[in-house]
């Protein structure tokens, strides 16, 4: 009896996944640690079982036709999924699986880390150091914002939303507020977050953090109209994804002081482009999309992806499977 056959996106993710594949598939993979081009995907996912994707790659019906009719399951390594036609997948019958809880705690430490070092200036003061900016001390050289006594907005209040406000607590700030579709009572309780409209939220933040999903609901919600009702020295930080953000608006919105300073872990396109407006200001930290990039996470990324695509193979529970 021939073993399922199993097609990997890019071969640098962590080896202890694709081992466990291995084990009971035949595997083959796009050979560059670079995302896989367009005409190669489709050509190496002919007849296969599943597809083991990233972020990086669009899972859309030209990619299931190609594969056809024997294909069981897509995994992706990550949270999102917006990179995958859902719903093309649910007509073919084909399952999804992906990792929401693992990367939790990571992407909550990236965000409190993001935020700090948006609001004390740290990149800034960094650069100082080597360009001579650095002349001596004073009063007010380098000052930014802190978390005592402030009000921390946090838009998305599912897991990691949770998590950042938890790791937020200790910093004392005045009060946290969170808008979501639904009251989280029990993560209310923990951090004694409090629901409220999102104009409310915008209006009275000194801190706005994005960890919503991207759906087509929330696509650019962050946009000029949104910048509008923050503080002037409000600092908006998004680990989210870059779609949630209309980044022409949040540039206009920083270059007209609108608001203090934006912290980002994730844009539109991803790598942002050189030449984009936003790596011109000051008061912009933007990162390469590593909210979840720790050692044991990544590996354990891997591990769960390999472990949802068996299942979904053997048309069992998956660990980790969008409903």
């Amino acid at each position: 009896m021939s073993r399922p056959s199993v097609y990997i996106t890019r071969p640098d993710v962590a080896q202890q996944g694709i081992q466990l594949l291995k084990d009971e598939c035949d595997v083959t993979m796009w050979n560059q640690a670079s995302p896989v081009p367009r005409n190669e995907l489709l050509k190496n996912v002919v007849g296969k079982d599943a597809i083991y994707c990233t972020l990086c790659d669009k899972i859309d019906a030209e990619v299931l036709d190609a594969a056809g009719p024997n294909l069981k399951v897509v995994g992706t390594i990550s949270v999102g999924y917006d990179h995958i036609d859902v719903e093309e997948c649910r007509k073919r019958g084909v399952r999804i699986g992906y990792t929401p809880d693992v990367l939790t705690d990571a992407t909550a430490e990236l965000t409190v880390a993001l935020l700090l070092a948006t609001a004390r200036r740290l990149f800034e003061a960094n650069k100082d150091v080597f360009n001579g900016g650095w002349k001596s001390w004073s009063p007010n050289y380098m000052c930014g914002l802190g978390l005592k006594n402030s009000t921390v907005g946090i838009v998305g209040f599912g897991r990691i939303g949770f998590e950042v406000a938890k790791r937020l607590v200790p910093f004392k700030p005045k009060q946290i507020l969170y808008f979501n579709r639904s009251e989280k009572p029990e993560f209310a309780a923990e951090t004694g977050a409090v629901r409220v409209s999102s104009n409310d939220l915008l209006a009275n933040s000194d801190f706005v953090i994005c960890t919503i999903s991207l759906t087509p609901e929330t696509v650019h919600l962050f946009d000029s109209v949104a910048f509008s009702k923050m503080k002037s020295n409000a600092i908006f930080i998004n680990t989210s994804r870059g779609g949630v953000v209309d980044q022409e608006a949040l540039y206009n919105a920083l270059y007209n002081k609108e608001i203090y300073a934006a912290g980002l872990d994730v844009t539109t396109p991803e790598p942002l482009p050189l030449d984009s407006p936003l790596l011109t200001l000051p008061n912009c930290v933007i990162l390469p999309h590593v909210g979840s990039a720790e050692y044991d996470t990544r590996i354990e990324m891997s591990r769960i992806t390999a472990c949802n695509i068996l299942a979904g193979i053997k048309g069992i529970r998956m660990v980790d499977e969008l409903e």
